[in-house]
């Protein structure tokens, strides 16, 4: 969470995450550079309104929306609860019904973390003879699938899921600079492929 008072630091972070220049963030936000470099520094304090406009072009998540607002003195714009709290009883069991309906297919849904929230079952036969204890619960499924304990050496296509799911996990680290996506990077990256993988050229 943000301390209050450093909007200016984190819309410079975020700006810079973006690559974008003042002058671009500024003209598509309708202010000038002046204002947005005053608010950057800490010499000017943004309207709740301006933060949000900021937020926007800088496609921020709703989460880091939030902390945005904080870090300017003001209160969240967007209620978070978990998927089991009251009043998205109606959401779960819609989430529920979708994966059933892949049956006999494997279905899962996750959360941001890559961590598995709810399944259809249908993945079970793939993971016959797989020591699940160590993989804890809550299921890492990204951690599971590359891990070479885990499914790695049952994936055919081993080293494009492997390409593709770093690539897509590096994108949402980009997107959310989420520490936990981050670290989950570093530690999948750092996964020694299994024997049955081959050659990355093969």
């Amino acid at each position: 969470m943000a301390s209050r008072n450093d909007i200016g630091s984190r819309l410079r972070e975020w700006r810079t995450r973006r690559k974008l220049t003042q002058a671009d963030l500024a003209a598509d936000s309708r202010i000038s550079t002046r204002h947005l470099s005053f608010v950057e520094t800490g010499r000017s304090r943004p309207s709740r309104e301006l933060v949000l406009r900021l937020a926007e072009r800088l496609e921020l998540p709703l989460r880091e929306r939030n902390s945005l607002l904080f870090a300017a003195g003001f209160a969240a714009e967007y209620p978070e609860k978990p998927l089991s709290g009251q009043g998205l009883e109606a959401m779960r069991r819609a989430i529920d019904a979708v994966i059933k309906g892949h049956g006999p297919y494997p279905a899962f849904a996750v959360d941001r973390h890559w961590t598995l929230v709810a399944s259809n079952g249908g993945f079970h036969p793939f993971m016959e003879g797989i020591d699940r204890s160590l993989f804890p619960k809550p299921l890492n499924v990204l951690r599971f699938t590359l891990d070479p304990r885990g499914l790695a050496p049952r994936i055919a296509n081993y080293w494009q899921w492997r390409s593709h799911m770093l690539s897509k996990l590096a994108r949402q680290v980009l997107v959310s600079n989420d520490s936990a996506l981050a670290k989950l990077h570093r530690e999948l990256a750092a996964y020694a492929p299994p024997a049955e993988a081959g050659r990355p050229d093969a």
